[in-house]
Protein backbone atom coordinates (compact mmCIF):
# COMPACT_ATOMS: atom_id res chain seq x y z
CA UNK A 1 0.00 0.00 0.00
CA UNK A 2 2.14 2.87 -1.27
CA UNK A 3 -0.25 5.57 -0.02
CA UNK A 4 -0.43 4.31 3.54
CA UNK A 5 0.35 7.01 6.14
CA UNK A 6 3.86 6.59 7.48
CA UNK A 7 3.41 8.31 10.84
CA UNK A 8 0.84 8.89 13.55
CA UNK A 9 1.31 12.13 15.43
CA UNK A 10 -0.72 12.22 18.64
CA UNK A 11 -0.99 15.42 20.67
CA UNK A 12 -0.99 14.76 24.38
CA UNK A 13 -4.22 15.02 26.36
CA UNK A 14 -4.01 18.14 28.50
CA UNK A 15 -7.49 18.79 29.84
CA UNK A 16 -8.78 15.30 30.50
CA UNK A 17 -11.06 13.25 28.25
CA UNK A 18 -13.73 15.10 26.29
CA UNK A 19 -15.72 11.89 25.88
CA UNK A 20 -15.74 8.72 27.92
CA UNK A 21 -17.53 6.39 25.50
CA UNK A 22 -15.43 3.87 23.56
CA UNK A 23 -16.70 1.42 20.96
CA UNK A 24 -14.66 -1.75 21.33
CA UNK A 25 -14.72 -4.17 18.38
CA UNK A 26 -15.60 -7.84 18.68
CA UNK A 27 -13.03 -10.42 19.72
CA UNK A 28 -10.67 -11.48 16.94
CA UNK A 29 -10.00 -14.80 18.66
CA UNK A 30 -13.66 -15.68 19.04
CA UNK A 31 -14.65 -14.34 15.61
CA UNK A 32 -12.17 -16.55 13.76
CA UNK A 33 -13.11 -19.61 15.81
CA UNK A 34 -16.81 -19.02 15.24
CA UNK A 35 -16.27 -18.47 11.51
CA UNK A 36 -14.48 -21.79 11.10
CA UNK A 37 -16.82 -23.84 13.27
CA UNK A 38 -19.94 -22.38 11.64
CA UNK A 39 -18.41 -23.12 8.22
CA UNK A 40 -18.00 -26.75 9.31
CA UNK A 41 -21.63 -26.96 10.49
CA UNK A 42 -24.45 -28.08 8.19
CA UNK A 43 -26.89 -25.21 7.87
CA UNK A 44 -27.20 -21.48 8.44
CA UNK A 45 -25.47 -19.82 11.38
CA UNK A 46 -25.89 -16.17 12.33
CA UNK A 47 -22.95 -14.46 14.03
CA UNK A 48 -23.36 -11.08 15.71
CA UNK A 49 -20.81 -8.78 17.32
CA UNK A 50 -18.35 -9.84 14.62
CA UNK A 51 -14.96 -8.16 14.28
CA UNK A 52 -14.39 -6.77 10.80
CA UNK A 53 -10.64 -6.35 10.48
CA UNK A 54 -7.68 -7.55 8.43
CA UNK A 55 -7.34 -10.83 10.34
CA UNK A 56 -10.99 -11.77 10.08
CA UNK A 57 -11.11 -10.62 6.45
CA UNK A 58 -8.44 -13.18 5.57
CA UNK A 59 -10.36 -15.91 7.39
CA UNK A 60 -13.62 -15.06 5.61
CA UNK A 61 -11.93 -14.81 2.23
CA UNK A 62 -10.24 -18.19 2.66
CA UNK A 63 -13.47 -19.88 3.72
CA UNK A 64 -15.19 -18.53 0.61
CA UNK A 65 -12.35 -20.01 -1.45
CA UNK A 66 -13.07 -23.30 0.30
CA UNK A 67 -16.68 -23.25 -0.88
CA UNK A 68 -18.45 -21.58 2.05
CA UNK A 69 -21.22 -19.08 1.31
CA UNK A 70 -20.88 -16.05 3.62
CA UNK A 71 -23.19 -13.02 3.80
CA UNK A 72 -21.92 -10.04 5.77
CA UNK A 73 -23.29 -6.81 7.15
CA UNK A 74 -20.38 -4.76 8.40
CA UNK A 75 -22.58 -1.90 9.59
CA UNK A 76 -24.50 -4.19 11.96
CA UNK A 77 -21.45 -6.36 12.73
CA UNK A 78 -23.28 -9.46 11.57
CA UNK A 79 -22.41 -12.42 9.36
CA UNK A 80 -24.51 -15.29 8.07
CA UNK A 81 -22.56 -18.46 7.31
CA UNK A 82 -24.14 -21.13 5.12
CA UNK A 83 -22.21 -24.23 6.12
CA UNK A 84 -22.40 -27.57 4.33
CA UNK A 85 -20.48 -29.60 6.89
CA UNK A 86 -17.42 -29.81 4.69
CA UNK A 87 -14.89 -27.70 2.84
CA UNK A 88 -14.20 -27.84 -0.90
CA UNK A 89 -10.78 -27.67 -2.59
CA UNK A 90 -9.46 -24.28 -3.65
CA UNK A 91 -7.74 -23.95 -7.00
CA UNK A 92 -5.74 -20.98 -5.70
CA UNK A 93 -3.53 -20.70 -2.60
CA UNK A 94 -5.16 -19.29 0.51
CA UNK A 95 -3.44 -15.98 1.20
CA UNK A 96 -3.77 -15.12 4.89
CA UNK A 97 -1.66 -12.00 5.31
CA UNK A 98 -0.19 -12.08 8.81
CA UNK A 99 -3.26 -13.61 10.47
CA UNK A 100 -1.80 -16.22 12.80
CA UNK A 101 -5.13 -17.66 13.98
CA UNK A 102 -6.33 -18.02 10.40
CA UNK A 103 -3.30 -19.86 9.05
CA UNK A 104 -3.05 -22.20 12.03
CA UNK A 105 -6.75 -23.05 12.17
CA UNK A 106 -7.01 -23.48 8.41
CA UNK A 107 -3.84 -25.55 8.16
CA UNK A 108 -5.55 -28.06 10.43
CA UNK A 109 -8.91 -27.79 8.65
CA UNK A 110 -7.17 -28.39 5.31
CA UNK A 111 -6.60 -32.07 6.18
CA UNK A 112 -10.40 -32.43 5.82
CA UNK A 113 -10.26 -31.06 2.26
CA UNK A 114 -9.80 -33.56 -0.57
CA UNK A 115 -6.94 -32.60 -2.85
CA UNK A 116 -4.19 -30.03 -2.51
CA UNK A 117 -4.37 -26.91 -0.36
CA UNK A 118 -1.67 -24.26 -0.12
CA UNK A 119 -1.70 -21.69 2.68
CA UNK A 120 0.56 -18.66 2.50
CA UNK A 121 0.95 -15.17 3.91
CA UNK A 122 2.96 -11.98 3.76
CA UNK A 123 6.66 -11.50 4.51
CA UNK A 124 6.00 -11.44 8.25
CA UNK A 125 3.92 -14.61 8.16
CA UNK A 126 6.71 -16.42 6.36
CA UNK A 127 8.86 -15.91 9.48
CA UNK A 128 6.31 -17.27 11.97
CA UNK A 129 6.88 -20.88 13.10
CA UNK A 130 4.28 -23.53 12.33
CA UNK A 131 6.39 -26.68 12.20
CA UNK A 132 5.12 -28.00 15.56
CA UNK A 133 1.56 -28.02 14.23
CA UNK A 134 2.64 -29.51 10.90
CA UNK A 135 4.35 -32.44 12.64
CA UNK A 136 1.24 -33.21 14.66
CA UNK A 137 -1.05 -32.99 11.64
CA UNK A 138 0.99 -35.65 9.85
CA UNK A 139 -0.68 -38.13 12.20
CA UNK A 140 -3.89 -37.58 10.21
CA UNK A 141 -2.30 -39.33 7.25
CA UNK A 142 -2.22 -36.17 5.17
CA UNK A 143 0.97 -35.17 3.36
CA UNK A 144 1.71 -31.80 4.96
CA UNK A 145 4.86 -29.72 4.96
CA UNK A 146 6.04 -26.19 5.64
CA UNK A 147 8.97 -24.40 4.05
CA UNK A 148 11.76 -24.21 6.63
CA UNK A 149 9.22 -24.65 9.43
CA UNK A 150 7.24 -21.54 8.45
CA UNK A 151 4.53 -20.83 5.86
CA UNK A 152 3.77 -21.50 3.10
CA UNK A 153 2.07 -24.73 4.18
CA UNK A 154 1.33 -27.43 1.59
CA UNK A 155 -1.39 -29.98 2.38
CA UNK A 156 -2.32 -33.00 0.29
CA UNK A 157 -5.19 -35.09 1.67
CA UNK A 158 -7.98 -37.42 0.56
CA UNK A 159 -10.25 -35.65 3.05
CA UNK A 160 -10.98 -38.82 5.02
CA UNK A 161 -9.21 -38.46 8.35
CA UNK A 162 -9.56 -41.53 10.52
CA UNK A 163 -8.39 -40.03 13.79
CA UNK A 164 -5.47 -40.85 16.02
CA UNK A 165 -3.66 -39.83 19.17
CA UNK A 166 -2.38 -36.29 18.75
CA UNK A 167 0.38 -35.23 21.13
CA UNK A 168 0.99 -31.50 20.99
CA UNK A 169 3.71 -29.30 22.39
CA UNK A 170 1.91 -26.00 22.90
CA UNK A 171 4.85 -24.06 24.34
CA UNK A 172 4.96 -21.76 21.30
CA UNK A 173 1.23 -21.27 20.88
CA UNK A 174 -2.04 -22.57 22.29
CA UNK A 175 -3.44 -22.04 18.78
CA UNK A 176 -1.88 -25.35 17.73
CA UNK A 177 -4.11 -27.08 20.26
CA UNK A 178 -7.19 -25.08 19.28
CA UNK A 179 -6.59 -25.89 15.62
CA UNK A 180 -6.72 -29.64 16.25
CA UNK A 181 -9.54 -29.43 18.79
CA UNK A 182 -11.86 -27.83 16.24
CA UNK A 183 -11.34 -30.54 13.61
CA UNK A 184 -11.25 -33.48 16.05
CA UNK A 185 -14.99 -34.31 16.02
CA UNK A 186 -15.00 -34.41 12.20
CA UNK A 187 -12.61 -37.34 12.00
CA UNK A 188 -13.93 -40.85 11.36
CA UNK A 189 -12.73 -42.45 14.59
CA UNK A 190 -12.16 -41.47 18.18
CA UNK A 191 -9.52 -38.80 18.63
CA UNK A 192 -7.31 -38.31 21.67
CA UNK A 193 -5.58 -34.94 22.07
CA UNK A 194 -2.80 -34.79 24.65
CA UNK A 195 -0.61 -31.87 25.70
CA UNK A 196 3.13 -32.31 26.04
CA UNK A 197 5.17 -30.01 28.23
CA UNK A 198 4.12 -27.91 31.19
CA UNK A 199 4.41 -24.46 29.63
CA UNK A 200 1.34 -23.43 27.67
CA UNK A 201 1.09 -19.77 26.79
CA UNK A 202 -2.48 -18.51 26.62
CA UNK A 203 -4.12 -21.57 28.16
CA UNK A 204 -7.33 -19.61 28.49
CA UNK A 205 -7.68 -19.54 24.70
CA UNK A 206 -8.05 -23.33 24.73
CA UNK A 207 -11.00 -22.86 27.07
CA UNK A 208 -12.44 -20.32 24.62
CA UNK A 209 -12.11 -22.84 21.78
CA UNK A 210 -13.91 -25.51 23.79
CA UNK A 211 -16.64 -23.01 24.69
CA UNK A 212 -17.21 -22.09 21.04
CA UNK A 213 -17.32 -25.77 20.08
CA UNK A 214 -19.83 -26.46 22.87
CA UNK A 215 -22.04 -23.61 21.67
CA UNK A 216 -22.12 -25.28 18.23
CA UNK A 217 -23.12 -28.63 19.75
CA UNK A 218 -19.84 -30.50 20.26
CA UNK A 219 -18.11 -31.41 23.51
CA UNK A 220 -15.34 -33.87 24.34
CA UNK A 221 -16.63 -37.23 25.55
CA UNK A 222 -13.90 -37.19 28.17
CA UNK A 223 -11.56 -34.52 29.43
CA UNK A 224 -8.93 -34.11 32.09
CA UNK A 225 -6.05 -31.72 32.59
CA UNK A 226 -4.24 -31.60 29.25
CA UNK A 227 -6.19 -34.43 27.58
CA UNK A 228 -9.44 -34.62 25.60
CA UNK A 229 -11.28 -37.45 23.81
CA UNK A 230 -13.71 -36.85 20.95
CA UNK A 231 -16.06 -39.24 19.20
CA UNK A 232 -17.20 -38.41 15.65
CA UNK A 233 -19.82 -35.66 15.79
CA UNK A 234 -21.27 -32.83 13.71
CA UNK A 235 -21.45 -29.14 14.48
CA UNK A 236 -24.92 -27.61 14.58
CA UNK A 237 -25.81 -24.23 13.06
CA UNK A 238 -26.83 -21.64 15.66
CA UNK A 239 -27.17 -17.93 16.39
CA UNK A 240 -24.03 -16.88 18.20
CA UNK A 241 -22.95 -13.60 19.79
CA UNK A 242 -19.25 -12.70 19.92
CA UNK A 243 -18.08 -10.78 22.97
CA UNK A 244 -15.95 -7.60 22.72
CA UNK A 245 -12.21 -7.97 22.28
CA UNK A 246 -10.35 -7.98 25.60
CA UNK A 247 -6.99 -7.33 23.94
CA UNK A 248 -8.37 -4.16 22.37
CA UNK A 249 -9.65 -3.07 25.79
CA UNK A 250 -6.17 -3.11 27.31
CA UNK A 251 -5.17 0.22 25.74
CA UNK A 252 -8.21 1.97 27.18
CA UNK A 253 -7.84 0.31 30.56
CA UNK A 254 -4.29 1.67 30.54
CA UNK A 255 -5.63 5.15 29.68
CA UNK A 256 -8.09 4.88 32.57
CA UNK A 257 -5.28 4.08 34.99
CA UNK A 258 -2.80 6.62 33.64
CA UNK A 259 -5.20 9.58 33.59
CA UNK A 260 -7.37 8.46 36.52
CA UNK A 261 -10.56 8.54 34.45
CA UNK A 262 -13.45 6.16 33.93
CA UNK A 263 -14.23 5.20 30.33
CA UNK A 264 -17.51 3.63 29.27
CA UNK A 265 -16.71 0.56 27.19
CA UNK A 266 -20.21 -0.84 27.64
CA UNK A 267 -19.11 -3.69 29.90
CA UNK A 268 -16.67 -4.56 32.67
CA UNK A 269 -13.52 -6.68 32.46
CA UNK A 270 -15.17 -9.31 34.63
CA UNK A 271 -17.79 -9.79 31.89
CA UNK A 272 -15.19 -11.13 29.44
CA UNK A 273 -14.03 -14.73 29.19
CA UNK A 274 -10.84 -13.91 27.27
CA UNK A 275 -7.51 -14.26 29.11
CA UNK A 276 -6.38 -10.67 28.48
CA UNK A 277 -9.18 -9.44 30.74
CA UNK A 278 -7.01 -10.59 33.65
CA UNK A 279 -4.60 -7.76 32.93
CA UNK A 280 -7.16 -5.22 34.20
CA UNK A 281 -6.38 -6.25 37.77
CA UNK A 282 -2.74 -5.18 37.42
CA UNK A 283 -3.63 -1.93 35.68
CA UNK A 284 -5.99 -1.12 38.52
CA UNK A 285 -2.98 -1.21 40.88
CA UNK A 286 -1.27 1.67 39.05
CA UNK A 287 0.83 3.61 40.04
CA UNK A 288 1.87 0.80 42.38
CA UNK A 289 1.82 -2.14 39.99
CA UNK A 290 3.66 -5.22 41.31
CA UNK A 291 7.43 -5.34 40.89
CA UNK A 292 6.98 -8.58 38.93
CA UNK A 293 4.11 -9.68 36.70
CA UNK A 294 3.97 -13.25 35.39
CA UNK A 295 2.11 -12.65 32.14
CA UNK A 296 2.10 -16.03 30.38
CA UNK A 297 -1.70 -16.19 30.38
CA UNK A 298 -2.33 -12.68 28.99
CA UNK A 299 0.60 -12.04 26.70
CA UNK A 300 -1.27 -9.86 24.19
CA UNK A 301 -1.87 -7.42 27.05
CA UNK A 302 1.85 -7.01 27.75
CA UNK A 303 2.47 -4.11 25.32
CA UNK A 304 -0.18 -1.98 27.07
CA UNK A 305 0.95 -3.14 30.51
CA UNK A 306 4.57 -2.32 29.71
CA UNK A 307 3.75 1.19 28.51
CA UNK A 308 1.70 1.80 31.66
CA UNK A 309 4.57 0.42 33.76
CA UNK A 310 6.83 3.13 32.32
CA UNK A 311 4.79 5.61 34.41
CA UNK A 312 4.70 3.37 37.50
CA UNK A 313 6.38 4.51 40.71
CA UNK A 314 8.89 1.66 40.58
CA UNK A 315 10.23 -0.81 37.97
CA UNK A 316 8.16 -3.76 36.78
CA UNK A 317 9.60 -7.05 35.52
CA UNK A 318 7.50 -9.05 33.04
CA UNK A 319 8.09 -12.82 33.01
CA UNK A 320 6.53 -15.76 31.17
CA UNK A 321 6.44 -13.78 27.92
CA UNK A 322 8.89 -15.71 25.73
CA UNK A 323 6.12 -16.43 23.19
CA UNK A 324 6.07 -12.73 22.37
CA UNK A 325 9.24 -13.42 20.38
CA UNK A 326 7.18 -15.15 17.67
CA UNK A 327 4.18 -12.86 17.29
CA UNK A 328 3.71 -10.39 14.43
CA UNK A 329 7.19 -9.23 15.37
CA UNK A 330 9.57 -9.91 18.26
CA UNK A 331 7.44 -7.95 20.67
CA UNK A 332 9.88 -8.16 23.56
CA UNK A 333 12.52 -6.40 21.47
CA UNK A 334 10.00 -4.01 19.90
CA UNK A 335 8.61 -2.89 23.28
CA UNK A 336 12.10 -2.49 24.72
CA UNK A 337 13.22 -0.51 21.68
CA UNK A 338 10.21 1.79 21.94
CA UNK A 339 10.72 2.40 25.64
CA UNK A 340 14.33 3.36 25.06
CA UNK A 341 13.29 5.70 22.26
CA UNK A 342 11.24 7.54 24.86
CA UNK A 343 14.01 7.54 27.45
CA UNK A 344 17.37 5.82 27.36
CA UNK A 345 17.52 2.95 29.85
CA UNK A 346 13.75 2.83 30.36
CA UNK A 347 13.61 -0.76 29.11
CA UNK A 348 15.96 -3.69 29.71
CA UNK A 349 15.86 -7.26 28.40
CA UNK A 350 17.25 -10.10 30.49
CA UNK A 351 16.84 -13.41 28.71
CA UNK A 352 13.16 -13.50 27.74
CA UNK A 353 12.14 -11.15 30.54
CA UNK A 354 11.42 -7.45 30.11
CA UNK A 355 12.15 -4.92 32.84
CA UNK A 356 10.45 -1.52 32.58
CA UNK A 357 12.13 1.17 34.65
CA UNK A 358 9.15 3.34 35.55
CA UNK A 359 9.22 6.93 36.66
CA UNK A 360 7.90 8.76 33.59
CA UNK A 361 5.57 11.68 34.26
CA UNK A 362 2.59 12.93 32.28
CA UNK A 363 3.78 15.87 30.23
CA UNK A 364 7.39 14.70 29.89
CA UNK A 365 8.97 15.79 26.62
CA UNK A 366 10.28 13.33 24.05
CA UNK A 367 11.13 13.54 20.39
CA UNK A 368 10.96 9.78 20.05
CA UNK A 369 9.85 7.98 16.91
CA UNK A 370 8.37 4.60 17.75
CA UNK A 371 8.94 1.89 15.15
CA UNK A 372 5.75 -0.16 15.33
CA UNK A 373 7.38 -2.91 13.24
CA UNK A 374 4.01 -2.94 11.44
CA UNK A 375 2.59 -4.62 14.56
CA UNK A 376 -0.85 -3.44 15.64
CA UNK A 377 -0.28 -4.05 19.34
CA UNK A 378 2.99 -2.10 19.40
CA UNK A 379 1.37 0.86 17.62
CA UNK A 380 -1.68 0.94 19.89
CA UNK A 381 0.29 0.49 23.12
CA UNK A 382 2.65 3.37 22.38
CA UNK A 383 -0.31 5.51 21.35
CA UNK A 384 -1.22 5.41 25.05
CA UNK A 385 2.22 6.82 25.85
CA UNK A 386 1.72 9.48 23.18
CA UNK A 387 -1.35 10.76 25.02
CA UNK A 388 0.81 11.46 28.06
CA UNK A 389 4.04 12.66 26.43
CA UNK A 390 4.96 15.45 24.04
CA UNK A 391 5.90 14.88 20.43
CA UNK A 392 5.87 11.08 20.35
CA UNK A 393 5.37 9.68 16.85
CA UNK A 394 4.46 6.14 15.72
CA UNK A 395 5.31 4.52 12.39
CA UNK A 396 2.94 2.61 10.04
CA UNK A 397 -0.19 3.56 12.00
CA UNK A 398 -2.68 1.72 9.78
CA UNK A 399 -1.33 -1.60 11.00
CA UNK A 400 -4.00 -1.28 13.71
CA UNK A 401 -6.44 -2.48 11.04
CA UNK A 402 -5.34 -6.01 11.86
CA UNK A 403 -7.67 -6.06 14.87
CA UNK A 404 -8.98 -2.54 15.57
CA UNK A 405 -9.55 -0.50 12.38
CA UNK A 406 -11.30 2.34 14.22
CA UNK A 407 -8.61 2.69 16.91
CA UNK A 408 -7.36 6.15 15.90
CA UNK A 409 -10.93 7.43 15.66
CA UNK A 410 -11.69 6.15 19.15
CA UNK A 411 -8.52 7.79 20.46
CA UNK A 412 -9.53 11.06 18.85
CA UNK A 413 -12.96 10.80 20.46
CA UNK A 414 -11.28 11.17 23.84
CA UNK A 415 -10.05 14.61 22.83
CA UNK A 416 -6.63 13.74 21.51
CA UNK A 417 -5.50 15.36 18.29
CA UNK A 418 -4.52 12.52 15.96
CA UNK A 419 -2.83 13.22 12.65
CA UNK A 420 -1.89 10.48 10.22
CA UNK A 421 0.56 11.55 7.54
Amino acid sequence: MTNQPKLARVRALKDGCKSNHIKVPGSKSITNRALLVSALASGQSELSGVLFSDDTYYMRKALVQLGVNIEQNETDKKIVVHGTGKLAPSSEPLFLGNAGTAIRFLSAASVLVPGKTVLDGDEYMRKRPIESLVKVLKATGADIRATEGCPPVHVQSDGNVKGDVFKINASLSSQYVSAILMIAPLMQKQVSIELEGANIGGRGYIDITLAVMKAFGVEPTYSEEGRWLFEPANYKPIRYTIEPDASSCTYFWAIEALFDVKLDLGFEAMDLAQPDAKSKKFMSMFPNMPSEIEASQFQDAVPALAVLAAFNRHPVKFTGIENLRVKECDRISAINEGLNQIKSGLGTIKGDNLIVGGGLKIGDHTNGLIDSHDDHRIAMAFAVAALALRQLQISTPLCVGKTFPSFWDELASLGAEVKLD
